[in-house]
Protein backbone atom coordinates (compact mmCIF):
# COMPACT_ATOMS: atom_id res chain seq x y z
CA UNK A 1 0.00 0.00 0.00
CA UNK A 2 2.87 2.38 0.84
CA UNK A 3 4.40 1.68 -2.57
CA UNK A 4 1.04 2.45 -4.24
CA UNK A 5 0.67 5.74 -2.33
CA UNK A 6 4.15 6.93 -3.29
CA UNK A 7 3.59 5.88 -6.89
CA UNK A 8 0.27 7.74 -7.15
CA UNK A 9 1.34 10.77 -5.13
CA UNK A 10 1.24 14.00 -7.11
CA UNK A 11 4.94 14.77 -6.99
CA UNK A 12 4.52 18.02 -8.90
CA UNK A 13 2.53 19.44 -5.97
CA UNK A 14 5.12 18.07 -3.55
CA UNK A 15 7.92 19.83 -5.46
CA UNK A 16 6.00 23.12 -5.43
CA UNK A 17 5.45 22.71 -1.68
CA UNK A 18 9.16 22.11 -1.11
CA UNK A 19 10.06 25.15 -3.22
CA UNK A 20 7.79 27.38 -1.14
CA UNK A 21 9.11 26.01 2.14
CA UNK A 22 12.73 26.43 1.06
CA UNK A 23 12.15 29.98 -0.20
CA UNK A 24 10.33 30.77 3.03
CA UNK A 25 13.16 29.49 5.19
CA UNK A 26 15.75 31.46 3.16
CA UNK A 27 13.65 34.60 3.68
CA UNK A 28 13.39 33.95 7.44
CA UNK A 29 17.14 33.32 7.63
CA UNK A 30 17.85 36.56 5.82
CA UNK A 31 15.42 38.48 8.01
CA UNK A 32 16.79 37.24 11.35
CA UNK A 33 20.46 36.57 10.49
CA UNK A 34 23.10 38.45 12.45
CA UNK A 35 26.76 37.77 11.67
CA UNK A 36 27.85 38.77 15.18
CA UNK A 37 26.09 35.88 16.90
CA UNK A 38 25.79 33.33 14.08
CA UNK A 39 26.92 29.84 15.07
CA UNK A 40 24.87 27.42 12.99
CA UNK A 41 21.68 27.30 10.92
CA UNK A 42 20.45 24.80 13.54
CA UNK A 43 20.77 27.30 16.40
CA UNK A 44 17.45 26.98 18.26
CA UNK A 45 17.96 30.35 19.89
CA UNK A 46 17.38 31.97 16.50
CA UNK A 47 14.19 32.08 14.45
CA UNK A 48 15.81 30.40 11.45
CA UNK A 49 17.01 27.52 13.64
CA UNK A 50 13.56 27.03 15.13
CA UNK A 51 11.92 27.22 11.70
CA UNK A 52 14.31 24.58 10.40
CA UNK A 53 13.23 22.33 13.26
CA UNK A 54 9.57 23.04 12.38
CA UNK A 55 10.29 22.05 8.77
CA UNK A 56 11.94 18.81 9.86
CA UNK A 57 8.93 17.97 12.04
CA UNK A 58 6.69 18.77 9.05
CA UNK A 59 8.36 15.92 7.15
CA UNK A 60 7.49 13.62 10.06
CA UNK A 61 3.86 14.76 9.81
CA UNK A 62 3.90 14.15 6.05
CA UNK A 63 5.19 10.62 6.54
CA UNK A 64 2.52 9.95 9.14
CA UNK A 65 -0.29 11.31 6.90
CA UNK A 66 0.83 9.28 3.89
CA UNK A 67 0.97 6.12 6.01
CA UNK A 68 -2.66 6.46 7.15
CA UNK A 69 -5.53 4.82 5.28
CA UNK A 70 -7.37 7.53 3.33
CA UNK A 71 -10.70 6.50 4.88
CA UNK A 72 -9.43 7.63 8.27
CA UNK A 73 -9.90 11.32 7.44
CA UNK A 74 -13.63 11.43 6.59
CA UNK A 75 -14.42 8.83 9.27
CA UNK A 76 -12.83 10.89 12.06
CA UNK A 77 -13.69 14.37 10.74
CA UNK A 78 -16.39 15.03 13.34
CA UNK A 79 -14.03 13.99 16.17
CA UNK A 80 -11.31 16.41 15.09
CA UNK A 81 -13.92 19.14 14.59
CA UNK A 82 -15.21 18.62 18.13
CA UNK A 83 -11.68 18.68 19.58
CA UNK A 84 -10.91 21.91 17.72
CA UNK A 85 -14.06 23.56 19.13
CA UNK A 86 -13.07 22.51 22.66
CA UNK A 87 -9.55 23.89 22.16
CA UNK A 88 -10.95 27.20 20.93
CA UNK A 89 -13.27 27.39 23.96
CA UNK A 90 -10.37 26.59 26.27
CA UNK A 91 -8.52 29.70 25.11
CA UNK A 92 -10.93 31.90 27.04
CA UNK A 93 -9.77 30.23 30.27
CA UNK A 94 -6.23 29.02 29.63
CA UNK A 95 -5.15 31.10 26.64
CA UNK A 96 -2.15 33.39 26.59
CA UNK A 97 -2.94 36.97 25.59
CA UNK A 98 -0.64 38.51 23.00
CA UNK A 99 -1.27 41.85 21.27
CA UNK A 100 -4.76 41.99 22.73
CA UNK A 101 -5.83 38.53 21.51
CA UNK A 102 -6.19 35.29 23.46
CA UNK A 103 -5.26 33.01 20.58
CA UNK A 104 -2.40 30.88 21.93
CA UNK A 105 -1.73 28.14 24.45
CA UNK A 106 1.61 28.54 26.18
CA UNK A 107 3.45 25.34 27.12
CA UNK A 108 6.69 26.55 28.64
CA UNK A 109 8.48 28.50 25.91
CA UNK A 110 6.32 26.88 23.20
CA UNK A 111 3.11 28.52 21.99
CA UNK A 112 0.42 26.79 19.94
CA UNK A 113 -2.34 28.56 18.02
CA UNK A 114 -5.36 26.21 17.82
CA UNK A 115 -7.17 28.35 15.23
CA UNK A 116 -4.60 27.22 12.66
CA UNK A 117 -5.44 23.56 13.22
CA UNK A 118 -9.16 24.38 13.48
CA UNK A 119 -9.01 25.31 9.78
CA UNK A 120 -8.00 21.74 8.95
CA UNK A 121 -10.62 20.19 11.22
CA UNK A 122 -13.36 22.47 9.90
CA UNK A 123 -12.40 21.76 6.28
CA UNK A 124 -12.59 18.01 6.96
CA UNK A 125 -15.95 18.05 8.74
CA UNK A 126 -17.38 20.59 6.31
CA UNK A 127 -16.34 18.33 3.40
CA UNK A 128 -17.79 15.28 5.14
CA UNK A 129 -21.16 16.96 5.62
CA UNK A 130 -21.39 18.53 2.16
CA UNK A 131 -20.44 15.24 0.48
CA UNK A 132 -22.94 13.19 2.48
CA UNK A 133 -25.45 11.37 0.28
CA UNK A 134 -28.32 12.95 2.21
CA UNK A 135 -27.02 16.52 1.87
CA UNK A 136 -28.30 18.64 -1.02
CA UNK A 137 -27.15 22.21 -0.61
CA UNK A 138 -28.14 23.01 -4.18
CA UNK A 139 -31.85 22.60 -3.43
CA UNK A 140 -32.26 22.43 0.34
CA UNK A 141 -32.00 25.65 2.34
CA UNK A 142 -31.79 23.63 5.56
CA UNK A 143 -28.75 21.68 4.33
CA UNK A 144 -27.12 24.90 3.13
CA UNK A 145 -27.67 26.58 6.51
CA UNK A 146 -26.20 23.55 8.32
CA UNK A 147 -23.07 23.72 6.13
CA UNK A 148 -22.73 27.42 6.88
CA UNK A 149 -23.25 26.73 10.60
CA UNK A 150 -20.28 24.32 10.55
CA UNK A 151 -18.17 27.26 9.35
CA UNK A 152 -19.72 29.80 11.72
CA UNK A 153 -19.21 27.97 15.03
CA UNK A 154 -15.37 28.11 15.03
CA UNK A 155 -15.46 31.47 13.23
CA UNK A 156 -17.49 33.09 16.03
CA UNK A 157 -15.17 31.67 18.70
CA UNK A 158 -12.19 33.09 16.82
CA UNK A 159 -13.92 36.46 16.44
CA UNK A 160 -14.33 36.62 20.23
CA UNK A 161 -10.56 36.15 20.79
CA UNK A 162 -10.49 38.47 18.69
CA UNK A 163 -8.69 37.30 15.55
CA UNK A 164 -10.28 38.95 12.50
CA UNK A 165 -7.72 37.54 10.06
CA UNK A 166 -8.48 33.89 10.85
CA UNK A 167 -12.20 34.70 10.83
CA UNK A 168 -12.02 35.78 7.18
CA UNK A 169 -10.18 32.61 6.22
CA UNK A 170 -12.98 30.40 7.56
CA UNK A 171 -15.54 32.13 5.38
CA UNK A 172 -13.43 31.33 2.32
CA UNK A 173 -15.20 27.95 2.44
CA UNK A 174 -18.28 29.72 1.06
CA UNK A 175 -16.54 29.54 -2.34
CA UNK A 176 -16.63 25.75 -2.04
CA UNK A 177 -20.39 25.84 -1.49
CA UNK A 178 -20.70 27.86 -4.67
CA UNK A 179 -18.73 25.20 -6.56
CA UNK A 180 -20.96 22.46 -5.14
CA UNK A 181 -24.22 23.98 -6.29
CA UNK A 182 -25.10 26.81 -3.92
CA UNK A 183 -27.29 29.32 -5.81
CA UNK A 184 -25.14 32.10 -7.29
CA UNK A 185 -27.60 34.64 -5.86
CA UNK A 186 -26.39 33.72 -2.36
CA UNK A 187 -22.80 34.63 -3.24
CA UNK A 188 -24.07 37.88 -4.74
CA UNK A 189 -25.94 38.68 -1.52
CA UNK A 190 -22.74 38.19 0.50
CA UNK A 191 -20.86 40.51 -1.86
CA UNK A 192 -23.67 43.08 -1.69
CA UNK A 193 -23.65 43.02 2.12
CA UNK A 194 -19.90 43.70 2.11
CA UNK A 195 -20.24 46.58 -0.35
CA UNK A 196 -23.06 48.07 1.73
CA UNK A 197 -20.95 47.80 4.88
CA UNK A 198 -18.00 49.63 3.30
CA UNK A 199 -20.24 52.22 1.64
CA UNK A 200 -22.00 52.97 4.93
CA UNK A 201 -18.69 53.53 6.68
CA UNK A 202 -17.48 55.80 3.89
CA UNK A 203 -20.60 57.75 2.96
CA UNK A 204 -23.08 57.14 5.79
CA UNK A 205 -26.29 55.10 6.03
CA UNK A 206 -28.57 57.67 4.36
CA UNK A 207 -26.53 58.05 1.18
CA UNK A 208 -25.93 54.29 0.99
CA UNK A 209 -29.63 53.47 1.31
CA UNK A 210 -30.57 56.09 -1.30
CA UNK A 211 -27.91 54.77 -3.66
CA UNK A 212 -29.12 51.20 -3.13
CA UNK A 213 -32.71 52.29 -3.81
CA UNK A 214 -31.63 53.92 -7.07
CA UNK A 215 -29.75 50.80 -8.20
CA UNK A 216 -32.66 48.51 -7.31
CA UNK A 217 -35.07 50.77 -9.23
CA UNK A 218 -32.84 50.64 -12.31
CA UNK A 219 -32.65 46.86 -11.96
CA UNK A 220 -36.47 46.58 -11.77
CA UNK A 221 -36.94 48.74 -14.87
CA UNK A 222 -34.33 46.77 -16.82
CA UNK A 223 -35.81 43.45 -15.74
CA UNK A 224 -39.32 44.51 -16.72
CA UNK A 225 -38.16 45.47 -20.21
CA UNK A 226 -36.39 42.15 -20.64
CA UNK A 227 -38.87 39.81 -18.93
CA UNK A 228 -42.07 41.92 -19.08
CA UNK A 229 -42.66 41.67 -15.35
CA UNK A 230 -41.12 43.04 -12.16
CA UNK A 231 -39.32 40.50 -9.86
CA UNK A 232 -40.96 41.62 -6.62
CA UNK A 233 -39.42 38.82 -4.56
CA UNK A 234 -35.87 39.68 -5.65
CA UNK A 235 -36.50 43.37 -5.06
CA UNK A 236 -37.79 42.66 -1.55
CA UNK A 237 -34.73 40.53 -0.68
CA UNK A 238 -32.28 43.08 -2.09
CA UNK A 239 -34.01 45.97 -0.33
CA UNK A 240 -34.12 44.14 3.01
CA UNK A 241 -30.47 43.08 2.73
CA UNK A 242 -29.22 46.58 1.90
CA UNK A 243 -31.32 48.18 4.64
CA UNK A 244 -30.27 45.64 7.28
CA UNK A 245 -26.57 45.86 6.31
CA UNK A 246 -26.63 49.66 6.42
CA UNK A 247 -28.38 49.73 9.81
CA UNK A 248 -26.10 47.23 11.56
CA UNK A 249 -22.85 48.65 10.17
CA UNK A 250 -22.29 51.23 12.89
CA UNK A 251 -23.15 48.92 15.85
CA UNK A 252 -20.92 46.18 14.38
CA UNK A 253 -18.12 48.63 13.64
CA UNK A 254 -18.13 50.12 17.14
CA UNK A 255 -19.17 47.07 19.16
CA UNK A 256 -17.41 44.13 17.51
CA UNK A 257 -14.20 45.52 16.01
CA UNK A 258 -11.39 46.54 18.34
CA UNK A 259 -9.90 50.03 18.21
CA UNK A 260 -6.85 48.97 16.21
CA UNK A 261 -9.13 47.31 13.63
CA UNK A 262 -11.17 50.51 13.38
CA UNK A 263 -8.04 52.60 13.01
CA UNK A 264 -6.83 50.46 10.11
CA UNK A 265 -10.20 50.72 8.38
CA UNK A 266 -10.18 54.48 8.98
CA UNK A 267 -6.84 54.76 7.23
CA UNK A 268 -7.81 52.45 4.38
CA UNK A 269 -11.12 54.21 3.67
CA UNK A 270 -9.78 57.66 4.63
CA UNK A 271 -12.62 58.22 7.08
CA UNK A 272 -10.73 60.73 9.23
CA UNK A 273 -10.63 64.38 8.12
CA UNK A 274 -8.44 65.93 10.82
CA UNK A 275 -4.86 66.17 9.39
CA UNK A 276 -3.31 65.89 12.84
CA UNK A 277 -5.23 62.70 13.63
CA UNK A 278 -4.43 61.28 10.20
CA UNK A 279 -0.71 61.91 10.75
CA UNK A 280 -0.86 60.29 14.20
CA UNK A 281 -2.73 57.27 12.86
CA UNK A 282 -0.26 56.83 10.02
CA UNK A 283 2.59 57.00 12.51
CA UNK A 284 1.01 54.53 14.93
CA UNK A 285 -1.00 52.17 12.75
CA UNK A 286 0.38 52.45 9.21
CA UNK A 287 4.06 52.31 10.12
CA UNK A 288 4.41 48.62 9.20
CA UNK A 289 2.66 49.12 5.86
CA UNK A 290 4.68 52.21 4.97
CA UNK A 291 7.95 50.47 5.82
CA UNK A 292 6.84 47.39 3.89
CA UNK A 293 6.12 49.48 0.80
CA UNK A 294 9.49 51.21 1.10
CA UNK A 295 11.33 47.90 1.44
CA UNK A 296 9.64 46.32 -1.58
CA UNK A 297 10.07 49.46 -3.70
CA UNK A 298 13.74 49.75 -2.81
CA UNK A 299 14.38 46.27 -4.19
CA UNK A 300 13.87 47.42 -7.77
CA UNK A 301 13.85 44.83 -10.52
CA UNK A 302 16.56 42.39 -9.38
CA UNK A 303 16.76 43.27 -5.68
CA UNK A 304 19.72 44.15 -3.49
CA UNK A 305 20.93 40.58 -3.11
CA UNK A 306 20.84 37.91 -0.41
CA UNK A 307 21.52 39.37 3.08
CA UNK A 308 21.93 42.83 1.54
CA UNK A 309 18.54 44.32 2.44
CA UNK A 310 19.24 47.53 4.36
CA UNK A 311 15.69 47.90 5.69
CA UNK A 312 15.60 44.22 6.58
CA UNK A 313 18.96 44.38 8.34
CA UNK A 314 17.95 47.62 10.04
CA UNK A 315 14.84 45.97 11.52
CA UNK A 316 12.64 48.80 10.25
CA UNK A 317 9.68 46.45 9.77
CA UNK A 318 8.31 44.92 13.00
CA UNK A 319 7.40 41.20 12.85
CA UNK A 320 9.02 40.96 9.44
CA UNK A 321 9.74 37.26 9.86
CA UNK A 322 6.01 36.53 10.34
CA UNK A 323 3.23 38.43 8.57
CA UNK A 324 5.59 40.74 6.63
CA UNK A 325 7.99 38.11 5.33
CA UNK A 326 7.09 39.02 1.74
CA UNK A 327 8.92 42.34 2.18
CA UNK A 328 12.23 40.48 2.54
CA UNK A 329 11.67 38.84 -0.84
CA UNK A 330 10.83 42.22 -2.36
CA UNK A 331 13.87 44.03 -1.00
CA UNK A 332 16.52 41.37 -1.54
CA UNK A 333 15.20 39.67 -4.70
CA UNK A 334 13.23 42.52 -6.24
CA UNK A 335 10.47 42.21 -8.80
CA UNK A 336 11.98 38.98 -10.11
CA UNK A 337 11.85 37.33 -6.67
CA UNK A 338 8.32 38.47 -5.78
CA UNK A 339 7.07 37.38 -9.20
CA UNK A 340 8.68 33.97 -8.71
CA UNK A 341 6.88 33.56 -5.37
CA UNK A 342 3.54 34.56 -6.88
CA UNK A 343 4.07 32.21 -9.84
CA UNK A 344 4.95 29.21 -7.66
CA UNK A 345 1.95 29.85 -5.38
CA UNK A 346 -0.31 30.22 -8.41
CA UNK A 347 1.02 27.02 -9.94
CA UNK A 348 0.29 25.14 -6.71
CA UNK A 349 -3.26 26.52 -6.51
CA UNK A 350 -4.03 25.71 -10.15
CA UNK A 351 -2.54 22.26 -9.74
CA UNK A 352 -4.74 21.59 -6.70
CA UNK A 353 -7.81 22.69 -8.68
CA UNK A 354 -6.91 20.18 -11.39
CA UNK A 355 -6.49 17.46 -8.76
CA UNK A 356 -9.81 18.35 -7.13
CA UNK A 357 -11.66 18.14 -10.43
CA UNK A 358 -10.33 14.67 -11.22
CA UNK A 359 -11.55 13.11 -7.96
CA UNK A 360 -14.11 10.32 -8.13
CA UNK A 361 -15.15 10.87 -4.52
CA UNK A 362 -17.23 13.93 -3.73
CA UNK A 363 -15.58 14.16 -0.30
CA UNK A 364 -12.16 14.36 -1.95
CA UNK A 365 -13.34 17.03 -4.37
CA UNK A 366 -14.97 19.20 -1.70
CA UNK A 367 -11.93 18.90 0.56
CA UNK A 368 -9.61 19.72 -2.34
CA UNK A 369 -11.50 22.92 -3.06
CA UNK A 370 -11.47 23.73 0.66
CA UNK A 371 -7.67 23.51 0.64
CA UNK A 372 -7.50 25.76 -2.43
CA UNK A 373 -9.85 28.33 -0.87
CA UNK A 374 -7.97 28.54 2.42
CA UNK A 375 -4.53 28.82 0.77
CA UNK A 376 -5.82 31.33 -1.79
CA UNK A 377 -7.32 33.67 0.82
CA UNK A 378 -4.15 33.54 2.95
CA UNK A 379 -2.01 34.22 -0.12
CA UNK A 380 -4.10 37.12 -1.47
CA UNK A 381 -4.76 38.84 1.86
CA UNK A 382 -1.16 38.63 3.10
CA UNK A 383 0.36 40.05 -0.08
CA UNK A 384 -2.48 42.56 -0.48
CA UNK A 385 -1.87 43.74 3.08
CA UNK A 386 1.87 44.14 2.53
CA UNK A 387 1.40 46.26 -0.61
CA UNK A 388 -1.49 48.29 0.93
CA UNK A 389 -4.28 47.03 -1.32
CA UNK A 390 -6.30 45.97 1.72
CA UNK A 391 -6.26 46.94 5.43
CA UNK A 392 -3.59 45.41 7.63
CA UNK A 393 -4.78 42.02 8.89
CA UNK A 394 -2.65 39.65 10.92
CA UNK A 395 -2.54 36.66 8.62
CA UNK A 396 0.52 34.55 7.69
CA UNK A 397 1.82 33.75 4.21
CA UNK A 398 1.50 29.95 3.82
CA UNK A 399 4.78 28.01 4.03
CA UNK A 400 6.72 31.31 4.36
CA UNK A 401 5.86 33.04 7.62
CA UNK A 402 7.71 31.95 10.75
CA UNK A 403 5.84 29.68 13.14
CA UNK A 404 5.30 26.01 13.82
CA UNK A 405 1.49 26.16 14.14
CA UNK A 406 1.09 27.82 10.76
CA UNK A 407 3.58 25.64 8.89
CA UNK A 408 2.25 22.40 10.38
CA UNK A 409 -1.41 23.26 9.80
CA UNK A 410 -0.81 24.21 6.15
CA UNK A 411 1.29 21.08 5.66
CA UNK A 412 -1.39 18.85 7.20
CA UNK A 413 -4.09 20.60 5.17
CA UNK A 414 -2.24 20.07 1.90
CA UNK A 415 -0.94 16.55 2.40
CA UNK A 416 -4.24 15.14 3.59
CA UNK A 417 -5.58 16.11 0.17
CA UNK A 418 -2.54 14.67 -1.62
CA UNK A 419 -3.06 11.46 0.37
CA UNK A 420 -6.72 11.37 -0.68
CA UNK A 421 -5.73 12.03 -4.28
CA UNK A 422 -3.23 9.16 -4.19
CA UNK A 423 -6.15 6.82 -3.39
CA UNK A 424 -8.70 8.43 -5.70
CA UNK A 425 -9.28 5.09 -7.45
CA UNK A 426 -11.09 3.83 -4.36
CA UNK A 427 -14.51 5.37 -4.89
CA UNK A 428 -16.03 4.26 -1.60
CA UNK A 429 -17.86 7.49 -0.80
CA UNK A 430 -19.98 9.65 -3.06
Amino acid sequence: MRHSVLKNLDWFSVILYLLLVIMGWIAIFSTTYNDTNFTSVFDLNQFYGKQLMFIELSFVLITFILAIDSRFFPNTAIIFYGISILLLLGLFVFGKETNGAKAWYAIGSITVQPSEFAKVATALFFSRYVSDIHTHIERSSRDLMKAILIICIPAVLILLQPDVGSLIVFFSLVFVLFREGMPSAFLFYIFLAGVTFVSTLKFGATITILGAALCITIYAIWYKRKKHHIPYQNIFILSLLCLASAMITKPAYEGVLKQHHRNRLNLWLRLENDPAKIAAMKRDFAYNTNMAESAITSGGFFGKGFLQGTRTKGSFIPEQHTDYIFTTIGEEWGFVGTTAVVVVFSMLLFRLIILAERQKSKFNRVYGYSVVSILFVHFVINIGMVISLIPTIGIPLPFFSYGGSGLWSFTILLFIFLRLDASRGSNWIR
